[in-house]
């Protein structure tokens, strides 16, 4: 069989420079300015988090569940989410629509964060645990709604401006032609 010539490698392969860089900040997908509010946002809801577990005992159970549902889950995911568009991992990852899925969860974590802490301030024992997990609450639900105003102001709503960051798709024109037999004889 025939080895790789240069060729192949370069026409057929992208040679990119790799960069021994982990976090990108600033980046396409992530400013500075966003970068520390999503820190916020992982950590104020860490705390609203832990308060909530905190508490030993509960009159209406139901409103403190929620609540630690949706504070877990704002934990977890943004501090994934965060991971994802700070480092280069999110190139690794199959998605090519970061700004769409950016801007669909911090409004759906900010919707559902007000919900809960609505609910929970509604239907707990007025303990300082409940309260303090409660403010903690409202103070994360206006980082994602900051977080969500900043995505508005500096690149727009995604879902109008249709598939914004589509893959290039676009065929770029060959360097250099190859011939059918593999000789380098000029036409």
């Amino acid at each position: 069989m025939a080895t790789t010539d240069t060729v192949y490698n370069t026409t057929t392969t992208v040679q990119e420079p790799k960069s021994r860089k982990w976090i990108l900040v600033p980046s396409e997908n992530l400013d500075k300015i966003r970068f520390i509010i999503k820190v916020i946002e992982v950590l104020l809801s860490f705390v609203a988090f832990v308060m909530e577990e905190v508490v030993s005992n509960c009159l209406h159970c139901g409103p403190l569940y929620f609540f630690e549902f949706v504070s877990c889950t704002a934990f977890l995911f943004t501090l994934l989410l965060l991971i994802l568009l700070a480092t280069v991992l999110h190139q690794r990852v199959g998605i090519n629509c970061w700004p769409t899925l950016d801007f669909g969860y911090t409004v759906a974590m900010a919707v559902l964060f007000l919900l809960a802490s609505i609910v929970f301030a509604a239907g707990n024992g007025q303990t300082s645990l409940e309260r303090g997990a409660v403010a903690f609450g409202f103070l994360a639900t206006g980082a994602f709604f900051v977080d969500f105003g900043l995505f508005v102001k500096n690149q727009g709503i995604p879902c109008r401006k249709g598939n914004n960051q589509q893959a290039d798709r676009t065929p770029r024109p060959e360097s250099e032609k190859l011939n059918s037999n593999g000789t380098d004889s000029v036409n």
